[in-house]
């Protein structure tokens, strides 16, 4: 292997590494800016970083328990561009354009908006299935809030068997650099039984995505989800 070779191996392999780790000891932390609250009609008092995700993307009407939900989201504001960066990684201009599409092709209808925290609190408070988010400081009277869930295991599920992703040619020649976030299960006896894309560059992802699902963990009581970053370097 080439002296650059090498050194961009260790380069990735550090990074990833350092991801990992960071990821398995706090998996996700809840937003500090944000809280995320609940019609009294959902039977759930947790709600995971990827559930959150497939309702206010659309993609999905209802919880991973079967309950139905309806997606609230403010207008504008500090709670607003908080929730969009922490759990949809994108903001308010890409996330219209997206909801755009959605309604002009018929997939989707346009998510209930509100203007303030205030009000997007009575609205959940009395309208069943909702589900929303304001500031962490706003007094939510008459609705739940819904703890964020930590994916994973306390018990630490050690990487045995590692495949590094090839960087596509035609990124790499455009210097086209990017961080792909992935949701990854693995089951008790440490092979990768799902992985699920969170965010970044869908060609970095589909590269990601097919070297992580013949990685290989340490067994462990039962299966368990993880989140990890994947960091692709155009000039590492």
């Amino acid at each position: 292997m080439r002296r650059g070779e090498t050194s961009r191996l260790k380069c990735w392999t550090a990074h990833l590494t350092a991801a990992v780790l960071l990821l398995l000891a706090c998996p996700h932390a809840a937003s500090t800016e944000v809280k995320v609250i609940a019609n009294s009609s959902i039977r759930t008092d947790t709600i995971s970083s990827s559930e959150i995700k497939r309702i206010f993307l659309l993609e999905a009407h209802s919880l991973d328990d079967g309950t139905h939900v309806e997606p609230v989201l403010g207008r504008s504001g500090r709670a607003h561009e908080a929730f969009l960066r922490e759990f949809l990684d994108t903001n308010d201009d890409t996330l219209r354009v997206y909801y755009g599409t959605l309604v002009f092709t018929g997939k989707a209808l346009m998510p209930k908006e509100l203007d303030s925290d205030a009000d997007i609190v009575k609205y959940v408070a009395r309208t069943k299935g909702a589900i929303g988010y304001v500031s962490a400081e706003t007094v939510a009277s008459g609705v739940k809030t819904l703890a964020i869930a930590e994916l994973g295991s306390s018990a630490q599920r050690t990487l045995i068997r590692q495949v590094k992703p090839v960087y596509p040619e035609a990124l790499k020649e455009r210097n086209i650099s990017g961080t792909v976030r992935l949701q990854v299960t693995i089951s008790a006896g440490g092979s990768v039984d799902d992985v699920t894309l969170l965010g970044g560059n869908p060609i970095l992802a589909a590269s990601a995505i097919y070297a992580v699902k013949q990685w290989v963990y340490s067994r462990g009581r039962s299966r368990t989800t993880i989140e990890i970053s994947l960091s692709f370097e155009a000039n590492p």
